[in-house]
C-alpha cells in the first residue's frame, strides 16, 4: 500500500523507462526509454525539453556529466554515445562492446566513462581522446551493472553469474595520471611493479568478489561516504554487503519484494535503502535495523530502475509507463509566528524559537524525538501564547497530535513531561483555552480544552481534508472544492468560497485578509471570506508571508514574488534554493530552508512599494521612490503605461526612444523635442509636428515642417497664423529653389497679383499671364503682354472675369503666441517633479466633491479645470460642434477606455463616466459626445444625429450641478450619480433624464392620449421622441432591458401607424381624393395599412373604424366587411359593435370591391415605413436596427423614416442599456 509519506513530484507518460539521470543542478532528468527515444524533461515545470533518436533499440544506461554540459547513453544497438545538451546533438560515438550494453557513468572528477555489457566486460573509456583505456574480465555471464565509488579508486559490478566484484583501479589512475604529478619512488614503483591478475593485466584487478545471491544480481551501488555496497537480484532480495581494505562481507539480508529486484542505492542524506522491483513497488527500508519503513505500489507498473538526486531530497523510478519524480518525505519545516519570534521545529525534532529583532535562535526549547517514527517529520506546529505551550501533529500512525508546554528558560534538549497526545490529521488553536482536532477518518472535528478533554464536536462539510484558524472563533475548514468560514459557537458554515486545492492559509498581520495557497494558484480573501483577487503560477507555490502594507509576498520553488489585493504581481528575486517564507520586514525575508534553518534574505521592496503606492495614490511616496531609487526595467514601464500613467513612466526611461514615445503619449511636447533632436529622424519629426498641431503648439509645429523641409505646409501655417514676413521668406525661398508651384502658393497667399504674372511670364505661360492681369484690372501689363506675343486684342477670346480674390486672412493673427486648443496641463506629478508644488503632503490634495467622490489630479481641478471643460462643452453643444475630444475607434463596446485603472491623475467624474460604461447616454453625460455617436453607430447604425440634439443636450445638462461660490469665480461642479452608494470610482455612473419608469408612465400615456384625440401628427412626435429618449437611455437593473425593448416595439408600431394615416390625410380633402380614382385608391389603401400595425385593442378598433367607413363609402364593401369582421372579433365599446354589425349587413349582401386596391386580406404581410406598401412574407427585406421597422431593398442605406437617426439594413452590435 502506498504510503502517506512518499510524494510524487512529476510523472511522465511514455514506453519503458530502462535508465534515468538527474542533472546536479538544473531541475533536469533524462530517461532512457526501450523505444530507442532519449528525453530530457523538466521535472519542477513538467514539460518536455528536448528529445534525442540516434540509438537503434532500447537505451538501457544514460548519465550526466557532474560538471560539463555532457551526458552518455549506451544501448542495445553496442554503442555508447556522448552528447552535447548546448548544441543537442551526440559529439561521438564509442565501438568496442560486442554486445547489449547494460549502464554507463561518468567519473566524479577523471575523464573516465564506465559501461557494462553483456558481452561480459566492464569497460573504462576516456571520453576526451576518445578511447578505450581499460577492458575488466571476469564476470562468466551478463554484467548487468557497473558503477565507480564517489571517492575512491573502486568499480563495483553487479552479474547474472549471481556474483559481485569490487574492483581496484588505482593502477588505471597511475597510468594515465600525468608523470609529473608522480614522485621519482612513484615512478620507479611503477616500472617495477610486477602485481597482476591472472590475464596480466595491472590497471584493474578484482578486489572481492561476493557472492550470496542465489539469482542473478541485476544492480549494485556504493554508499556515499561509508563502506557500504547494497545490491538487488532475481533472488527477490536486496543486500548489505561492507568491506575493508582487506575483506568484503555480506551484512544483512531485506527482504520484502515479491518478484525480481531491479534497481537499489543508498538514502545521500538518511540511513535509508530505497529499492525497487518487478513486483510494481519501491520499499524504503532502514539500513541500519534493517527492516521496511515504506512501501509505495502501482497499480500495473514494474518499475526497472531507481535514482537519486546528488544534492537534493529527489528519486527518481523508471517503469514500464514513463517514469516518477518523488520524495520521501515533506520538507516542510513545521513553523509559527507570534508576534517578534518564530517557533520551530528542527529535523533532529528539536523545538526552537527565533527572535526577529535580535536576530538570534534560541537554544533547544524541547525535544520531540519521542513523538511519530523517525522518519516522519512533524506536520504542523500552533503556538498558544497564553499558556505558552505548542501543539504539533505528525501524519505518522494515521495522524497524531500532541499537547506540550514550553519551558520558560531553554535549557537544552528536554524531553516533553506532560504533553497530552491523541488521534487525529490536523490541530490547532482557537483560543487561550480551546483547541480544535480534526479527523479525517471519521470526519469530526472536536474542539478540546487544554486537558485534552472534548468540550464539543461537531461534522464538518463532506470530504474536509484540513482545518485553520478562521479569526476569533472561526475556523476555516478546506475540502478538495471549496474553504468554509465555520463559526464553531453556531456550529454552521457562516461563508463558502468555490477554490480548489488548499492546501496553506496565511493571514494578513491585520487580520483583514487571508491569502489561500494551493499547488498553482494564490486566492486573495477577506476575512469574511469575500474573493479580492486570484492569480496563477506554472510553477508550484510552496509558502507566504504578508508586509505590514499589505502586500502579500510568496516564494516558488525558485523566486520569491509579490502580488497586490487587485492582482498586480511581480518577482522580487530569484532564489538559489527553496525556502518556506515566515515575515517580512522592511528589506528583509525571514524564512526557514529545507534542513529548518532560519536564513534571513535582503530583497529590494521598491518595485511592490511603488506600484502600492500607485494603486493608493499615495503620491509623495512615489515621488520619494522616483526621485530616490533606481527603479527601472521595461516591465515597470510597461506597467505604467497599461495603467494609464506615462507622464510617470518618464520619469524612469533613458533610452531615448521609449522616452519619446512615452513623451507623445502623455503630451509632453517638450521632452518629445529634446529627444528629436537628439535623434534627428524624419519620422520623429512628423510625430512631433502632429502631436503639436493637435496641441495648437504652432511654434512647435514650424520647427518641425523645417526639419522636414515641408515648405507647402510652412507657408500655410504661416497663413493661418497671419505671420505675413515668414510667408514673404517662404515665398522668397521658393524662388531660389525654383520651385514654381511653391512660388505661385506663396503669391496666391500673399496677394501678389504682380509677382504671379512675372512667374507666369517666366515660363512663358503667356495667356495665363495676361488673362491674371485682366482679372485684376492691370491695362498696362496686359499692352505690354500683348506687344511682347506680337497678338493684337482683338484676336483673343476671354470669358467673363468675377471679383478678383481677395487675399485670405486670420481671423486674429496669433503667430506671436500659441493658440493651445488642448488642454495639457501638467499632471500632478510633472508639477511635482519639476519643484512645483511646495511641501507636498496629502492634505494638499483637492478637496474631495460634495457627492463623496474624491476628486484625483491637479490642484484646482474642481475650479479651474472643470469649469474650463464646462464651458467648452457648453459652446460646443450650442452649435453642435462636437469638439476636440476625438476617441479612437475602438473594437468593442468601450470607446476612450485607456486604463483599466479608473480616474489616473487629472481625471474628473465625468471622464470616469465615459471609461466606466459602454452605454452613449453615460458618454454623453460625460460631454463625451463624439464617443457616444460612434458607440451608438456600432451598436443600431445610427448616421443622423441632428434629431438626438435635444436629448444629447438634455442628458448632459441634468448630469451636473452648479454651485455659485464667489463672484467673479466659476462655480462649483458636482456631479449627479446614479449609483448613489457606489465608492469604487470605477463603478460610478451619471443620472439619465427621462428614464424608462418616466417613458413609460408620461411620454406613452400622452401618445395614446394623442391617438384617442386624434391629434395623429403630435402622437408621430410624441412616439418618435420616446424613441430617440430610449435610443440614448440606461436601464438600473438588468431585468428592465426586456421591458425597453418591448417599449421601443411599441412606439415604433404606434409611430408608423400614425405615420400611413397623417399620409393618407395629406392626400387631400375627400372631394379632391373621390375626384381622382388613384388618389382614391392610395386613400383606401392607406386606410387599409393603418390597421396593419400592431398597437393596442382599443385603438386598432379605432383604425379599423376609421378603415371601414371609409371603404363603406367608396363602395368597397368586400374590405370593408373584413374590417367589420375584425371589429367585432376584437370586442370593444357597444358603439363600435353596432356601426361594425350595420356595415357588415349591408355589406354581406354585394361583397365586391368597387375599386381594386393592393390590399390582400388574407396574407401575411408587413408594412414597408418608407414606401407604405406591403411586404408579403418571402420577400426580401430591409430592417433598422434600432426599432425593428421594415423596409423593401431598395431602401437599404437610406435613413430610418421611423426613428430618423439609423440607417436602414446597417447590422450593429445591438443597443445596451445597462452597463
Amino acid at each position: 500500500m502506498a504510503s502517506s509519506g512518499m510524494l510524487t513530484k512529476f510523472e511522465s507518460k511514455s514506453s519503458r523507462a530502462k535508465g534515468i539521470a538527474f542533472h546536479p543542478k538544473r531541475p533536469w532528468i533524462l530517461v532512457s526509454l526501450h523505444s530507442s527515444t532519449i528525453q530530457l524533461w523538466d521535472y519542477r515545470m513538467g514539460t518536455l525539453i528536448d528529445r534525442f533518436e540516434e540509438h537503434d533499440g532500447p537505451v538501457r544506461g544514460i548519465d550526466f556529466h557532474k560538471t560539463q554540459p555532457l551526458f552518455v547513453s549506451a544501448g542495445d544497438d553496442y554503442k555508447i554515445k556522448v552528447w552535447s545538451y548546448q548544441t543537442r546533438r551526440c559529439l561521438f560515438t564509442l565501438n568496442g562492446h560486442l554486445d547489449y550494453v547494460r549502464t554507463v557513468f561518468f567519473h566524479h572528477e577523471l575523464p573516465w566513462i564506465i559501461s557494462c555489457s553483456d558481452d561480459q566486460t566492464i569497460r573504462i573509456w576516456n571520453w576526451q581522446n576518445r578511447s578505450l583505456i581499460c577492458t575488466m574480465t571476469g564476470h562468466n555471464h551478463y554484467v548487468m551493472c557497473a558503477q565507480f565509488h564517489p571517492k575512491e579508486d573502486l568499480v563495483v559490478s553487479a552479474s547474472l553469474d549471481q556474483s559481485v566484484r569490487v574492483w581496484d583501479i588505482s593502477g588505471l589512475r597511475k597510468k594515465h595520471s600525468a608523470p609529473t604529478s608522480m614522485s621519482f619512488e612513484d615512478q620507479v614503483a611503477r616500472q617495477n611493479q610486477q602485481q597482476t591478475d591472472m590475464f596480466g593485466n595491472t590497471d584493474a584487478m578484482v578486489k572481492f568478489v561476493l557472492e550470496g545471491h542465489d539469482r542473478g544480481v541485476n544492480w549494485v551501488a556504493f554508499h556515499p561516504t561509508a563502506p557500504h555496497i547494497v545490491s538487488a537480484g532475481d533472488d527477490r532480495l536486496v543486500k548489505l554487503w561492507r568491506f575493508s581494505e582487506t575483506k568484503a562481507w555480506e551484512v544483512d539480508t531485506c527482504r520484502g519484494h515479491f518478484q525480481n529486484a531491479t534497481g537499489c542505492l543508498f538514502h545521500p542524506h538518511q540511513d535509508l535503502i530505497l529499492s525497487c522491483g518487478e513486483d510494481k513497488t519501491i520499499r524504503v527500508w532502514d539500513s541500519q535495523k534493517r527492516t521496511a519503513v515504506q512501501s509505495f505500489k502501482r497499480e500495473n507498473d514494474r518499475f526497472w530502475v531507481i535514482a537519486a538526486h546528488p544534492e537534493i531530497n529527489l528519486f527518481a523510478a523508471g517503469h514500464d509507463n514513463g517514469v516518477m519524480v518523488f520524495k520521501l518525505e515533506r520538507e516542510r519545516p513545521a513553523s509559527t509566528v507570534h508576534q517578534n519570534n518564530l517557533f520551530f521545529i528542527t529535523k533532529e525534532k528539536h523545538v526552537r524559537s527565533y527572535d526577529f529583532q535580535k536576530n538570534s535562535e534560541s537554544p533547544t526549547l524541547l525535544s520531540l524525538k519521542r513523538l511519530g517514527s523517525a522518519w516522519v517529520p512533524p506536520r504542523t506546529l500552533s503556538y498558544n501564547p497564553a499558556e505558552r505551550s505548542v501543539l504539533v501533529t505528525s501524519p505518522a500512525d494515521g495522524g497524531s497530535y500532541e499537547l506540550i508546554n514550553l519551558p520558560r528558560d531553554g535549557s537544552g534538549a528536554l524531553e516533553a513531561t506532560d504533553s497530552k497526545r491523541g488521534q487525529g490529521n490536523s490541530a490547532i488553536f482557537v483560543a487561550r483555552n480551546r483547541f480544535a482536532v480534526l479527523n479525517t477518518a471519521s470526519q469530526t472535528v472536536d474542539i478540546k480544552d487544554l486537558s485534552n478533554n472534548t468540550a464539543r464536536s461537531f461534522k464538518p462539510p463532506v470530504g474536509t481534508t484540513d482545518i485553520y484558524f478562521g479569526g476569533t472563533g472561526n475556523l476555516l475548514i478546506i475540502t478538495p472544492t471549496a474553504v468554509h468560514l465555520y463559526d464553531i459557537q453556531q456550529k454552521k458554515s457562516i461563508a463558502e468560497l468555490a477554490v480548489n486545492g488548499v492546501k496553506y492559509v496565511v493571514w494578513s498581520n491585520d487580520g483583514l485578509h487571508a491569502a489561500l495557497l494551493s499547488k498553482h494558484n494564490v486566492t486573495i480573501v477577506t476575512k469574511t471570506l469575500e474573493q479580492v483577487s486570484t492569480l496563477h503560477e506554472t510553477i508550484r507555490i510552496k509558502s507566504a508571508t504578508w508586509d505590514d502594507a499589505g502586500v502579500l509576498l510568496y516564494s516558488t520553488l525558485n523566486h520569491i514574488k509579490y502580488t497586490l489585493m487587485n492582482g498586480d504581481n511581480g518577482i522580487v528575486r530569484t532564489l538559489d534554493q527553496t525556502v518556506y517564507l515566515v515575515r517580512v520586514k522592511g528589506r528583509n525575508v525571514y524564512c526557514l530552508d529545507r534542513a529548518a534553518k532560519p536564513k534571513v534574505i535582503s530583497i529590494d521592496p521598491t518595485e511592490y512599494r511603488f506600484k502600492l503606492s500607485l494603486v493608493k495614490r499615495n503620491y509623495e511616496e512615489m515621488l520619494h521612490i522616483i526621485k530616490t531609487s533606481s527603479l527601472v526595467g521595461q516591465s515597470i514601464i510597461s506597467y505604467l503605461q497599461k495603467k494609464g500613467y506615462p507622464e510617470i513612466a518618464l520619469q524612469f526611461v533613458q533610452d531615448p526612444a521609449t522616452r519619446f514615445e512615452l513623451a507623445i503619449e502623455c503630451g509632453n511636447l517638450d521632452v518629445a523635442v529634446e529627444v528629436a533632436k537628439e535623434l534627428d529622424r524624419p519620422a520623429l519629426w512628423k510625430r512631433v509636428g502632429d502631436e503639436a498641431l493637435s496641441h495648437g503648439n504652432h511654434q512647435v509645429v514650424e520647427m518641425a515642417y523645417q526639419k522636414l523641409k515641408q515648405f507647402e505646409k510652412l507657408s500655410f501655417l504661416y497663413l493661418s497664423t497671419g505671420d505675413h514676413s515668414k510667408l514673404a521668406r517662404m515665398a522668397k525661398i521658393a524662388e531660389h529653389r525654383g520651385d514654381f508651384t511653391a512660388r505661385f502658393q506663396n503669391a496666391l497667399y500673399l496677394g501678389e497679383v504682380e509677382d504671379r504674372i512675372q512667374m507666369f511670364k517666366e515660363i512663358d505661360l503667356y495667356p495665363l499671364a495676361y488673362m491674371t492681369a485682366k482679372a485684376h484690372g492691370l491695362e498696362e501689363e496686359c499692352q505690354s503682354i500683348l506687344e511682347v506675343t506680337g497678338i493684337t486684342e482683338e484676336q483673343l477670346t476671354l470669358p467673363e472675369f468675377g471679383a478678383p480674390l481677395k487675399q485670405p486672412q486670420p481671423v486674429v493673427p496669433t503667430y506671436k503666441a500659441n493658440w493651445p486648443t488642448k488642454a495639457s496641463s501638467q499632471s500632478f506629478f510633472e508639477k511635482a517633479l519639476a519643484g512645483q508644488l511646495e511641501g507636498l503632503s496629502l492634505e494638499e490634495e483637492p478637496a474631495a466633491a460634495t457627492n463623496g467622490f474624491d476628486e484625483l489630479g491637479d490642484e484646482d481641478i474642481l475650479t479651474k479645470k472643470t469649469a474650463a471643460l464646462e464651458v467648452e462643452d457648453d459652446d460646443d453643444a450650442a452649435g453642435w460642434d462636437l469638439g476636440d475630444d476625438i476617441v479612437p475607434e475602438a473594437d468593442h463596446d468601450f470607446v476612450n477606455v485607456d486604463s483599466t485603472e479608473a480616474g489616473g491623475a487629472g481625471s474628473s467624474e465625468a471622464d470616469l463616466w465615459a471609461r466606466n460604461s459602454p452605454l452613449a447616454a453615460d458618454h454623453v453625460a460625460g460631454g463625451s459626445f463624439e464617443s457616444a455617436m460612434n458607440l451608438l453607430n456600432r451598436q443600431v447604425g445610427a448616421v443622423n444625429f441632428a434629431p438626438l440634439k435635444p436629448r444629447f443636450l438634455e442628458i448632459y445638462q441634468a448630469s451636473k450641478t452648479y454651485l455659485p461660490a464667489s463672484a467673479g469665480l466659476s462655480p462649483l461642479v458636482n456631479y449627479v450619480r446614479r449609483t448613489v452608494d457606489e465608492t469604487d470610482p470605477r463603478q460610478v455612473l451619471p443620472i439619465i433624464p427621462r428614464d424608462l419608469e418616466h417613458l413609460a408612465s408620461n411620454d406613452l400615456q400622452k401618445g395614446y392620449d394623442s391617438m384617442k384625440s386624434n391629434k395623429l401628427e403630435d402622437g408621430v412626435q410624441i412616439f418618435k421622441g420616446i424613441l430617440r429618449a430610449l435610443l440614448v437611455n440606461a436601464v438600473s437593473a438588468e431585468g428592465e432591458v426586456a421591458e425597453a425593448k418591448k417599449l421601443i416595439t411599441s412606439a415604433a408600431e404606434y409611430a408608423l401607424a400614425m405615420s400611413i394615416e397623417v399620409t393618407r390625410r395629406r392626400l387631400g380633402t375627400p372631394d379632391v381624393v373621390n375626384a381622382s380614382p388613384d388618389l382614391t385608391k392610395r386613400s383606401l389603401e392607406l386606410s387599409a395599412y393603418f390597421t396593419i400595425p400592431k398597437i393596442e385593442v382599443p385603438h386598432r378598433q379605432l383604425a379599423l373604424l376609421n378603415a371601414m367607413n371609409l371603404a363603406s363609402r367608396s363602395k368597397n364593401l368586400s374590405s370593408a366587411l373584413s374590417f367589420a369582421n375584425r371589429m367585432l372579433a376584437n370586442g370593444g365599446a357597444p358603439r363600435l359593435l353596432e356601426n361594425a354589425k350595420k356595415v357588415k349587413a349591408q355589406a354581406e349582401r354585394n361583397p365586391h370591391d368597387a375599386v381594386e386596391i393592393e390590399y390582400d386580406q388574407f396574407a401575411e404581410f408587413e408594412i414597408c415605413a418608407a414606401s407604405y406598401t406591403p411586404i408579403y412574407s418571402g420577400t426580401p427585406f430591409e430592417v433598422c436596427a434600432f426599432d425593428g421597422s421594415k423596409y423593401h431593398s431598395k431602401y437599404k442605406g437610406t435613413v430610418c423614416t421611423i426613428c430618423e437617426v439609423c440607417e436602414v439594413g446597417k447590422k450593429g452590435s445591438g443597443l445596451k442599456f445597462f452597463a
